[in-house]
């Protein structure tokens, strides 16, 4: 009976990892296909708002090497918390806002921020009032105020800086911190938006920007000019703020927009990120219903080079996105 069973297992064995060596081999075929790239022709340049500030970078010098007229940022309409994806800090300018506060001795200063992981992989922050650093956070998943108690008066408090400082990116860990708005006294609540910049690294104003936005598409604008992109050469098409659906969202803006607009079309390419690349040159060819040349540019996604499971799991998720999209691009 002993000797069955290890035949039986070793059995399985052998077929398990036999259908790992046929497995592996089609889900490489398949990414490969989904995160092909395709130039044509073409004098704009289309970057999808939600890429991260180095895949940006790329797009910039996209820009500047192939001789685009203009450079097109998409991306729906966001409101709420502002991701903070890399290490560095947010910095809320708070004077203007402070120095009519009661001149009191303590005040309470809360952050309004959340993780997306949690446990051993929650974020980690730290604030500073002006130039000190005053107290550190694990944030948790459950979004609400970290609060601390500062002693002197509002009016000499010219900055909050939030520093994110444990920034992760492997395999399934994508470890983000996310930050709403500053809260003085319980009572003056200072948004990110308008009210604060993101330096990304060690606060040297290398790579700062504003976060003067509403939506991605404004977000990837603003960070394209602090790259030097001429401001006239960069237009923002914000979509629909949806759940679902971003892609077509953003899609139906920018062929509403065209239709509108007096620039001379002769191609189109379009950047976005890995196997999304399939999705998103399917669903602007159907919007646009193939009047231009739309070609696309698919940047490495770093997590599919660092991890097999993400691999497997992201080409999966794919696939299925890109049937899901054929059925609803139907009616367009």
């Amino acid at each position: 009976m002993f000797k069955k069973k290890k035949i039986l297992i070793i059995t399985l064995l052998i077929l398990l990892l036999l259908s790992g060596i046929l497995f592996l081999p089609v889900i490489y075929s398949i990414s490969d296909h989904l995160s092909k790239t395709a130039r044509v022709r073409a004098n704009l340049l289309l970057v999808e708002g939600w890429l991260l500030p180095d895949e940006i970078e790329m797009a910039n010098n996209e820009f500047l090497n192939n001789g685009y007229d203009y450079i097109i940022t998409t991306g729906i309409r966001i409101s709420g918390y502002f991701q903070v994806s890399m290490n560095g800090y947010l910095i809320f300018y708070t004077y203007d806002r402070l120095k009519e506060i009661d001149a009191g001795q303590d005040h309470i200063i809360a952050i309004d921020a959340y993780s997306d992981m949690e446990e051993e992989n929650c974020a980690h922050f730290n604030v500073f009032v002006n130039d000190s650093m005053v107290a550190d956070f694990y944030a948790g998943k459950q979004k609400r105020l970290y609060e601390i108690t500062w002693k002197g008066k509002s009016e000499k408090i010219d900055s909050v800086l939030v520093q994110f400082d444990n920034d992760k990116f492997e395999e399934f860990v994508d470890r983000n911190l996310y930050v709403k708005e500053i809260v003085f006294d319980h009572d003056t609540h200072i948004s990110y938006q308008y009210n604060s910049e993101y330096d990304i690294g060690e606060l040297d104003g290398k790579r700062r920007f504003s976060n003067n936005f509403n939506s991605h598409a404004e977000l990837a604008r603003n960070a394209l000019l602090s790259l030097g992109i001429d401001s006239s050469l960069i237009l923002a098409i914000p979509g629909k703020r949806v759940r679902i659906n971003r892609t077509l969202s953003s899609a139906l803006a920018f062929r509403d927009w065209l239709k509108t607009s007096n620039i001379k079309v002769n191609g189109i390419n379009i950047v976005t990120e890995g196997t999304h690349a399939m999705r998103t040159w399917m669903t602007y060819n159907k919007i646009l219903n193939k009047n231009y040349e739309i070609g696309i540019i698919s940047l490495p996604d770093y997590k599919e080079h660092s991890s097999m499971k993400y691999k497997v799991f992201n080409t999966l998720r794919e696939t299925f996105g890109l049937v899901y999209y054929w059925f609803i691009l139907i009616p367009y």
